[in-house]
């Protein structure tokens, strides 16, 4: 009965293993390709791909050469278009923006005293100068006081609650010969728009001063003449260009001079009236400290730079 078993297995996994080697034995028959059948397909169609033209066919070089080729194109198309060729000299050292050398200078201005607490000493000016190099110059300057002056009330109230007299002076005008040194310049911006170009200079010299004492302590009497008085000056200032022949500057500017002042005694009898008794036996050193402000001209307006070949 076992022996029975196992014969029918072994016969039933015969048929099976014959049935599936025909199977395989028909796919392989299926999957032949005679030579005519190969010859026809190739010329029939083509499995090859023409590359384009412009292409080499490596697909990793094409890639490359594209990428170089768009950022070539987007560098031209940002790069402007240039119309002109640029033709300015750039020098390392750049010009003055105005030469004075060989320019005459005319400074109206006004002035105003700022040590005198008694007398406000208020003067309309005229300068001239001739630069006969880019930083030194020769000049006159005239400052006309009469008329413009005008006594503080300071002096009116020492008098009227001390019964006190302040000995002040009056000026008439002043004319100078002076000497202008042009140390510093350069520019500078304002509101990060605006750029000026400046100067700052030295001036100094030696003059006359026309003045006379003012009568405060016997006014009645007294009258006293105007008188000529050597008169030394030294002062710095500033120089803001607006354009290259017109600027505006301030100036601080110290006269020095021997000033006679009114005697605070009043003589007796006869001695009153005597004109020799009405000033101080000694002159008093005098310094009228001022402040100008103006405008600057030069002449001529233009100007031409020279230079070396």
């Amino acid at each position: 009965m076992r022996k029975a078993w196992i014969a029918t297995l072994v016969a039933l996994l015969g048929s099976v293993g014959l049935a599936l080697a025909s199977g395989s034995s028909a796919a392989a028959q299926d999957m032949e390709f005679s030579l005519e059948e190969t010859d026809e397909g190739s010329g029939s169609e083509s499995t090859d791909v023409e590359p384009a033209e412009g292409e080499s066919g490596d697909v990793i070089g094409d890639l490359a050469t594209s990428g170089d080729t768009t950022t070539q194109t987007t560098e031209t198309r940002d790069a402007p278009a240039s119309t002109a060729e640029a033709r300015e000299e750039i020098y390392a050292v750049q010009q003055v923006y105005a030469l004075r050398i060989n320019r005459v200078e005319v400074t109206p201005s006004v002035s105003q005293s700022l040590n005198d607490p008694f007398v406000s000493h208020t003067g309309i000016g005229l300068g001239l100068n001739y630069w006969w190099t880019n930083v030194l110059a020769l000049g006159l300057n005239f400052i006309w006081y009469e008329g413009l002056e005008s006594e503080s009330e300071l002096a009116f109230q020492v008098r009227r609650s001390t019964r006190l007299s302040v000995p002040i002076n009056q000026y008439q005008f002043g004319a100078h010969l002076n000497f202008t040194y042009v140390p510093v310049y350069g520019k500078f911006s304002m509101f990060n728009e605006f750029i000026f170009q400046y100067d700052a200079y030295i001036v100094g010299g030696v003059g006359l001063m026309r003045t006379r004492p003012v009568p405060v302590v016997d006014p009645e009497v007294r009258r006293f003449d105007f008188d000529i008085r050597i008169a030394f000056n030294l002062g710095i200032g500033l120089r803001v260009f607006v354009t290259r022949w017109l600027a505006i500057f301030a100036e601080l500017r110290d006269y020095m001079y021997l000033e006679q002042l009114e005697n605070l005694t009043v003589g007796l009898g006869d001695q009153r009236t005597d004109p020799t008794t009405w000033t101080q036996s000694s002159l008093a050193f005098t310094n009228n400290v001022t402040a100008h402000l103006g405008l600057t001209i030069f002449l001529p307006p233009d100007f031409e730079y020279r230079l070396p070949r």
